[in-house]
């Protein structure tokens, strides 16, 4: 912990260093860079409030502990014993505190997302399976006051999905959801079942922040866009107009369509959009193996061909394979009460970045 307190004081000299860049005239005048040092100075001033804070309770206990030892009156001892005794609490959950407010932020934590769910191994049954996932997300998100919005649909005759693309707008969307990269994985007897038979399907789940212009910029060069008739439902406009979109990225081959809309150029904006994030998804994942190895996060790589979670249908459990986590609470979680399980898998990764930065293998922020 002393490690910990030792960058806390740095931070401190920081904070105070942005403080006078920001009042200085020339700094004002610079709207680019007086954005940037604003930026720096709100992510720090959480945990240097709590770190001033601790210095005052730090002090407090020295003062009360100065006053037990060269005092004889028994009521000056009583006031410093109960000062220490509450000084002393409240420092255990300051420091608390300060350990989380001090850990490395993800920079896409305040983003919406991009999630797409594909049925995968088990046919039909892997179809219906990302559809019951989609209706599980969906109650979360409905449950945290999130938009929910179905962007991309190909479905299957027994009602289920080959894949579904959904946009999650809200506060701090990606902080929650991107611990759900992977493949999850469902046994059950399904309903085409006739022996009662316990089967295992999967379907997968990728969770890609939403990127705007300034955070990646595609050359125009590099699109191919081509558009065509949608065979979607939408009546008469939709067949007589080329309205759908396909957009292919050509260094990378990846390819969005986009018919949901009625009008070509609100398609194209979509599918922009869409293609936008999963280009910056595909070259994260290239990183994505050192990247993992000098974070040592242990709720996985997020690799969509990961299993990450069992859904087990006959006894009720949910087990998430990166935390050892278990709870027979399936009925449950698939109705949207997803808390315990995020809220573990949160734990989990504070816990690990933590020990990066006692170790001194991290820094602070």
């Amino acid at each position: 912990m002393d490690k910990v307190f030792e960058q806390l004081e740095t931070l401190l000299e920081r904070y105070s260093e942005l403080q006078e860049l920001m009042s200085d005239p020339e700094v004002i005048n610079d709207t680019k860079r007086y954005m940037a040092y604003s930026k720096e100075e709100a992510d720090m001033r959480d945990v240097v409030a709590a770190f001033k804070r601790y210095k005052e309770l730090k002090q407090s206990i020295s003062d009360s502990d100065e006053i037990l030892r060269e005092t004889d009156d028994s009521d000056m001892q009583a006031m410093a014993k109960d000062e220490m005794e509450s000084s002393k609490k409240e420092l255990d959950e300051i420091e608390h505190k300060i350990t989380l407010l001090m850990l490395p932020k993800d920079p896409n934590d305040d983003k919406n997302i991009i999630m797409e769910i594909r049925g995968a191994a088990g046919g039909d049954e892997a179809s219906l399976f990302a559809a019951d996932l989609l209706s599980m997300y969906s109650k979360y998100a409905e449950k945290q006051g999130w938009s929910f919005d179905i962007i991309d649909e190909t479905d299957t005759e027994v009602g289920g999905y080959k894949d579904v693309a959904v946009m999650i707008t809200g506060n701090s969307v990606y902080s929650k959801l991107k611990y759900e990269n992977g493949a999850h994985r469902v046994q059950r007897i399904p309903s085409t079942e006739s022996q009662g038979r316990v089967h295992t399907s999967t379907a997968t789940v990728a969770v890609m922040p939403e990127y705007d212009e300034v955070d990646i910029d595609l050359d125009p060069k590099d699109i191919r866009t081509d558009v065509y008739r949608s065979s979607g439902a939408g009546g008469q406009h939709i067949n007589k107009t080329s309205s759908a979109v396909r957009m292919t990225h050509l260094p990378t081959g990846i390819v969005v369509a986009m018919q949901d809309q009625r009008s070509q150029q609100q398609n194209r904006q979509k599918a922009m959009q869409i293609l936008k994030s999963r280009v910056y998804d595909y070259y994260e994942s290239q990183n994505q193996s050192e990247y993992d190895e000098q974070r040592k996060s242990a709720v996985g790589t997020g690799d969509r061909s990961e299993r990450i979670r069992t859904y087990n249908y006959p006894q009720n459990r949910v087990t998430d394979h990166r935390i050892g986590l278990s709870l027979n609470k399936l009925d449950r979680i698939m109705n949207g009460e997803l808390e315990e399980v995020i809220d573990a898998l949160i734990v989990d990764d504070q816990t690990k970045k933590l020990e990066q930065i006692q170790s001194g293998e991290a820094k602070l922020f």
